[in-house]
């Protein structure tokens, strides 16, 4: 029987860390929309011939990130975020953009290209029924090496995103030790972040993230304290629900992120 190899821990007591860390999913794009569609009529690609770096919000997407920025400058100052970091794709950007108009805040911000989303290579815009029919052995490669594993052609696997995330711990997040950071970012990056913050097993952040997945613009948020890293939320929609925007989430067909 092979031995249990438990993950060291990212980030050890006294190790310089953020105060505090929020994880913002970007709200609602088009893209989500033409995935909604594609899967309802069992449609083997999205209608949507736009870059995946340039999709842009829809307007309730807009509506959920302007929520989120209301709900942050609610906050007592002392608890607000006091920088920034975002992916470079569009919907992150549009994401912060409308929550810190919204908001009122004024925030320095720094773009980072490891916080963007998986790429799924040759199946990017493609349904799991289209997977199975226009590339069956890929279709068969994925349930073979599992989730974890499984990298596209031309795409990333989960680890290879827990690889960059690795690199946002240990060289960007130090930088702000004692800073309360806001992160906006993307589904599978935060579950990336989960990883490597609390040593969870890649294979049952792959479960949470098919059993309980992250609405759009719900925040996750860790404290430090005198034993590390800890987590607070996990894909709290509290700031949407407290305004009239929708809580939205993927489609539930069992998709590759």
């Amino acid at each position: 029987m092979l031995p249990e190899v438990p993950a060291e821990p990212a980030v050890r007591p006294g190790d310089p860390f953020p105060a505090a860390l929020w994880l913002l999913r970007h709200g609602e794009s088009e893209g989500n929309l033409a995935s909604e569609a594609a899967w309802a009529a069992g449609a083997e690609a999205l209608d949507l011939d736009t870059p995946d770096s340039q999709v842009p919000l829809s307007a309730r997407g807009r509506d959920q990130a302007g929520a989120v920025g209301r709900w942050l400058a609610g906050l007592p100052e002392s608890e607000r975020p006091t920088r920034v970091l975002v992916s470079p794709y569009r919907r992150a950007r549009e994401t912060l953009a409308s929550a810190l108009a919204s908001g009122g805040l004024d925030l320095p911000v720094t773009g980072d290209e490891r916080l963007r989303e998986r790429d799924l290579g040759v199946l990017d815009g493609l349904t799991g029924h289209g997977i199975l029919a226009r590339h069956p052995e890929e279709a068969e490669r994925r349930r073979r090496l599992g989730k974890v594993w499984y990298r596209p052609p031309g795409g990333e696997s989960w680890a290879d995103v827990v690889g960059r995330v690795r690199g946002v711990v240990a060289t960007a997040l130090p930088r702000h030790e004692g800073e309360r950071l806001l992160l906006v970012t993307h589904q599978a990056v935060v579950m990336a972040f989960r990883i490597v913050l609390e040593g969870l097993d890649p294979e049952e952040a792959v479960r949470i993230d098919h059993d309980d997945p992250q609405p759009n613009c719900a925040l996750t948020r860790y404290a430090t304290g005198p034993d590390g890293v800890r987590l607070v939320r996990y894909a709290d929609t509290a700031a949407v629900e407290a305004s009239t925007a929708a809580v939205t989430e993927e489609p539930g067909a069992d998709v590759p992120h």
